[in-house]
């Protein structure tokens, strides 16, 4: 399975945390559903996931464990 780069996934979570607080706030801005939505269909594509709370485990338990094999590599040099 393809994986997104951990850059791509930390920014996509990003988006997505920051987009989802600010619909909490202010429900009936369209536009803002329609950017959330965007974003929750791209973390679905790029974690190989159907639906944002298994993508949100997925792209945070990959971005872990590039964030271990990171350290593992750095500690090696």
């Amino acid at each position: 399975m393809l994986m997104a780069h951990p850059t791509v996934l930390a920014d996509l979570l990003e988006q997505y945390e920051t987009l989802r607080a600010q619909h909490d706030q202010q429900e009936d801005d369209t536009q803002l559903l329609h950017r959330l939505n965007d974003v929750s269909y791209t973390l679905c594509v790029a974690t190989g996931t159907r639906d944002i709370a298994a993508a949100l485990t997925v792209a945070r338990h990959q971005l872990q464990g590039a964030r271990a094999e990171s350290r593992a590599v750095g500690a090696g040099m």
